[in-house]
């Protein structure tokens, strides 16, 4: 019941919003009485929040299970992040929690946020470290390469998804960011 209550609540919070959302709502959508509702979640935010950790285990999985297929470790950070970006707006409630500034006001929303963030930090730092392993790459500190590339990708989601340039997917674009990453910007002699 609980995981029903979760389904149809992300659905009702992705058409009308947090804000708008009411626990009449989310009865009504999975046929009970409020109080059925209340047996297992104290209120509207303690929903929200498992949606948003649902919502999060998705992207999760996505990623992990698409990182595995990949051999070397360019193609696993390319995977990663392209992965990332067509699952991130997919996300729906998720990716309005962490924009959203009334949304920000709430403890759970800056926990799920950093949390997040961290597993993300985690993950890149993960390839990057198999990967000096493998001979693949060369960075010296692999957890501030990890912070530099997840704040790259926050600095990217906006532009790819509303600025995208005309018949360039987000897999050239990643592209075109990786190429700098790799290559650098130094003019070279």
């Amino acid at each position: 019941m609980r995981e029903s209550i979760v389904i149809a609540a992300s659905g009702i919070f992705s058409k009308f919003g947090f804000r708008k959302t009411t626990m009449d709502d989310i009865a009504k959508s999975i046929r009970k009485g409020k109080s059925s509702i209340y047996y297992y979640f104290r209120n509207k935010e303690d929903i929200f929040e498992a949606v948003l950790e649902m919502e999060v285990l998705i992207l999760k999985s996505k990623l992990e299970e698409a990182v595995d297929k990949k051999k070397h470790h360019k193609d696993k950070l390319k995977t990663y992040i392209i992965t990332r970006m067509e699952g991130f707006g997919s996300l729906i409630n998720f990716y309005n929690a962490i924009r959203n500034e009334y949304l920000s006001q709430f403890e759970f929303i800056e926990r799920i946020r950093n949390k997040y963030d961290q597993e993300e930090i985690g993950i890149i730092q993960g390839i990057f470290d198999e990967g000096i392993e493998m001979g693949e790459f060369e960075i010296e500190d692999t957890y501030l390469a990890a912070v530099a590339m997840v704040t790259s990708m926050k600095g990217f989601e906006i532009p790819l998804y509303i600025t995208s340039k005309k018949g360039q997917n987000i897999e050239q674009r990643v592209d075109k960011l990786l190429k700098m990453l790799y290559d650098g910007i130094a003019k070279r002699d």
